[in-house]
């Protein structure tokens, strides 16, 4: 009797191990601060699912390594994948890919330019970045009284998020309230804090003068913020802007340097991403855009997104 007991648990778990289904997660560059924390909500998500395994491959930046890697989970017949964009216009191939494979496919975070035309079983989990632009550029402008000059510190400039980020910026300032608002520089820094700390001390050196500092992420905004005090720029002369609310960027706030920062919540983005794929997986329909709204944090309000901090 008990030899027979230990077959039919010995075949119950073998039963449990065939079952669980492995969703294929594609990382841009998951040593990213941000893309780091949008994995790890990724994986608290996959945990909660008792027969969900990941498995998780990082492109390290490279749109073409991380399209070969995607190719080899499609190839290993992973369930699900995962993708976080290197390259927003590489979503068609990548959406080709899971369609030929029969694999559901979610875009998290980085939108692919084909986002309105995704074959069935694809969907999308972001943020929409034209609040992202629009709430800091609205907050800097009112900080500056609607004048002043600016620079502003643009992302890759093929990430479809940097794009829209600096068209906001400039939609805001093209608005009666804040037409006083001249940008006298712009430049990409690649989401960079020491890109934006070199290209920020490069202005520095050739005299530009400005009354603050729009970027597209906190990386760059705190970049900025190390070159001008390295300079012995008090930042109580300039407002500085970033977007993510990350952890750095709210210390920076607190101590009074960084003036404003939006978040964009990357573990609920890979949450939601996680339980999109598991649905899709399953054959349950969800929505093509699954949409993460931003958040104005300012320091009147920034002790209430210090536990939410990335």
């Amino acid at each position: 009797m008990r030899t027979v007991t230990t077959i039919a648990l010995t075949l119950a778990l073998m039963a449990g191990t065939a079952e669980a289904k492995t969703i294929g997660v594609a990382m841009a560059n998951a040593k990213d601060n941000f893309l780091s924390s949008l994995l790890k909500g990724i994986e608290q998500a996959a945990s909660k699912a008792s027969d969900v395994k990941l498995r998780v491959e990082d492109a390290g930046g490279d749109p073409s390594k991380q399209l070969e890697l995607i190719k080899k989970m499609a190839a290993d017949k992973v369930d699900a994948l995962v993708v976080v964009l290197s390259d927003g216009d590489q979503g068609a191939p990548v959406s080709k890919i899971g369609a030929d494979a029969g694999i559901p496919v979610v875009f998290v975070n980085n939108v692919p330019v084909n986002s309105a035309e995704l074959p069935p079983k694809q969907t999308v989990v972001a943020s929409d970045e034209v609040e992202s632009g629009t709430m800091e550029t609205k907050e800097i402008c009112r900080l500056l009284n609607g004048k002043g000059k600016a620079v502003v510190l643009i992302g890759e400039y093929f990430h479809p998020a940097a794009r829209t980020r600096t068209k906001d910026i400039d939609d805001v300032l093209a608005t009666d309230a804040c037409k006083g608002i001249t940008t006298i520089e712009r430049q990409s820094a690649n989401w960079s804090r020491d890109q934006a700390d070199s290209l920020m001390q490069e202005w520095l050196d050739g005299g530009v003068k400005f009354e603050a500092v729009i970027a597209n992420n906190d990386e760059m905004a705190l970049g900025a913020i190390r070159a001008m005090k390295r300079n012995g720029l008090g930042m109580d002369k300039v407002v500085v802007g970033g977007i993510d609310a990350t952890g750095d960027a709210l210390a920076s706030m607190v101590a009074g340097d960084l003036d404003v920062t939006v978040l964009q919540n990357a573990p609920q983005q890979g949450a939601k991403g996680m339980e999109a794929a598991v649905k899709l997986m399953n054959g349950e329909s969800v929505p093509t855009f699954i949409k993460i709204p931003f958040e104005l944090v300012t320091p009147a309000n920034v002790q209430s997104y210090l536990a939410k901090s990335q």
